[in-house]
């Protein structure tokens, strides 16, 4: 099965010189075959996957449940008059969803520890979220908002400096 962006290029119109660089990126090939077909699934939390010359290596744990916290931040904001299950019942399937994405396509390795990780990321946004909901009771959303632009920007500016240094 190959999906080729050369004929989507090739049929796609683009006057605009400011879009030059989406047609750089239709331009490069995609295919299932190139995809690793080794699956791996593990069902143990905190086994082999975190195990590191014989330690749990807690860094992609919590660089896991980090990844999450604007989730939950973000699933409190939207339901906070919904009980704490229904907020984190769409965290929890979302994290599932990832790790059967990985297994289908192979990519990656589909790990529990990975799904109890991204779970509790998503807790600890909702916590956070619930803290500043009743500091500053009036206008949190507000400062739910300040915050997400401050850190969309650090995020975009480290990106951005990753790409200029990998030039």
């Amino acid at each position: 099965m190959f999906f080729n962006f050369e004929t989507a290029y090739k049929y796609s119109v683009y006057r605009d010189n400011s879009k030059s660089y989406i047609k750089f990126l239709l331009k490069f090939q995609f295919s299932f075959a190139d995809l690793d077909h080794i699956r791996n699934i593990n069902l143990i939390p905190f086994s082999e996957s975190v195990i590191v010359n014989g330690q749990i290596d807690f860094s992609e744990i919590i660089q896991n449940a980090l990844a999450f916290v604007p989730f939950g931040v973000f699933t409190y904001t939207l339901w906070q008059e919904k009980s704490f299950l229904s907020q984190i019942i769409p965290i929890f399937l979302t994290s599932l969803g990832f790790e059967v994405i990985q297994f289908i396509f192979a990519i990656g390795a589909t790990d529990i520890t990975d799904l109890i990780a991204n779970t509790l990321g998503g807790i600890i946004g909702i916590g956070i979220a619930f803290v500043i909901s009743k500091i500053f009771k009036n206008n949190w959303k507000k400062y739910i908002n300040i915050i997400g632009l401050v850190c969309a920007v650090l995020l975009s500016l480290f990106i951005l400096s990753l790409l200029l240094a990998n030039l």
